[in-house]
């Protein structure tokens, strides 16, 4: 694993960027539950002894993961022994978390929102959202962040982005979504192209409230046809079964495996983003 850091002034970040519609963001996932869980990528365990080292976190550390979906994001901080609290507002994926991290006795289960954690004030050391920042309202997170964290508490939010540059598949892939997702097409392609760091800037200003550090680790998975075609089905922009763009995109998914697959297998690449601070 690679890491690279900056400091990112929050003031000199300029972005056009809206803020994505989060109306449906707490139930758009309920019915790719299954889909998440197969094939969605995982964080590099790297992440967490990253955010020790440089937020100096004590080891007895409260994390608060908020949009912890399956718990995906937690993992990486149980293994390195804090207690995680997971904060979930759609049950069909919090049930998953609980399921799956049934056998951690640091992990507790929340049924919260970014805006409203039911957390008690002043409660964590950390609070972490990965993949999920940008369906909060920023000026509600914010204040929700400041009122969980203890004095001098940090935030960190991080994303896997996919480096569409990596290989020829990347490149096709890419080409795919933006084919077969009307969605993805309309509201997200431009922003992949911008950056992270572009996409989310207007809303990290507003919850970080001054400078932040950026961080980013090789990241990558390996997917039979199979898993492929669930990691699409995964996105909340992917036409869903009984869609009639479904089938078309599922045969363009197999074709595009056929044709890059090397030992009955693709990689995506990513860079796991990590943008951390102490909120003001």
């Amino acid at each position: 694993m690679s890491e690279g850091f900056k400091t990112r002034s929050a003031d000199r970040v300029e972005s056009t960027t809206r803020f994505f519609d989060r109306r449906d963001s707490t139930t758009r996932f309920s019915d790719r539950v299954g889909a998440y869980i197969a094939a969605r990528p995982r964080y590099p365990d790297a992440i967490a002894p990253l955010l020790v080292r440089e937020l100096n976190l004590p080891v007895d550390a409260v994390i608060a993961d908020i949009g912890s979906g399956t718990g995906i994001s937690s993992a990486p901080f149980l293994a390195a022994g804090f207690t995680v609290l997971g904060v979930e507002p759609n049950e069909a994926m919090r049930v998953a978390a609980e399921r799956d991290l049934a056998g951690q006795a640091r992990f507790r289960s929340v049924n919260g929102t970014g805006e409203a954690t039911s957390l008690a004030t002043a409660s964590v050391d950390l609070v972490i959202a990965g993949q999920a920042f940008h369906w909060f309202d920023p000026e509600r997170f914010g204040a929700e962040v400041l009122r969980i964290l203890k004095p001098d508490g940090a935030l960190a939010l991080f994303w896997n982005s996919r480096v569409n540059d990596a290989s020829p598949f990347m490149a096709e892939y890419d080409r795919l979504l933006i084919e077969c997702c009307p969605e993805y097409r309309e509201k997200w392609a431009k922003s992949h192209v911008d950056g992270t760091l572009t996409r989310h800037a207007p809303a990290m200003r507003i919850v970080f409230g001054g400078d932040w550090r950026e961080a980013a680790l090789d990241n990558a998975q390996v997917l039979d046809r199979a898993g492929l075609i669930a990691r699409v089905e995964s996105d909340s922009y992917a036409p869903k079964p009984g869609d009639p763009l479904h089938a078309p995109m599922v045969n363009a998914l197999i074709a595009l495996f056929d044709r890059h697959a090397q030992c009955d297998s693709v990689t995506i690449n990513y860079r796991t983003r990590i943008f951390f601070g102490r909120p003001r």
